[in-house]
């Protein structure tokens, strides 16, 4: 699983560098994360824009990620492929994380402000 992060501020951003996240790599994929995640930040932005697939195994990881940081260390989503999006609206995830538009819109929001549903 390719995975590369860094903090801007006070957003870890993670970017997925696989066009995947499937059953077959979801158990890699949260292993990732919660290395990547070990990177002090208040808020942790995973940016999706590389990726292209998402079945219910990936975002099931997705979830587990989110529940592993707690309720004080939110995980936001930036640059959701129309694929990956439409899984999103249609689980109606999409009102339980913080969903912006791409990474740089997530750095320049504050934790808590979704960006991309305000312009459409």
């Amino acid at each position: 699983m390719d995975v590369n992060s860094e903090r801007v501020g006070d957003a870890l951003i993670v970017r997925i560098g696989d066009e995947r996240i499937d059953a077959a790599v979801a158990i890699h994929f949260k292993d990732a994360m919660r290395e990547a995640a070990r990177t002090p930040s208040r808020r942790v932005v995973l940016d999706l824009s590389g990726v292209g697939f998402l079945d219910s195994s990936g975002l099931g990881a997705v979830v587990g990620v989110m529940k592993e940081l707690g309720p004080g260390r939110p995980l936001e989503l930036a640059g959701l492929t129309p694929t990956v999006d439409r899984v999103f609206r249609l689980t109606r995830m999409d009102s339980v994380f913080t969903i912006h538009a791409d990474a740089s819109a997530a750095v320049a929001a504050t934790a808590g402000q979704d960006v991309r549903r305000d312009a459409g």
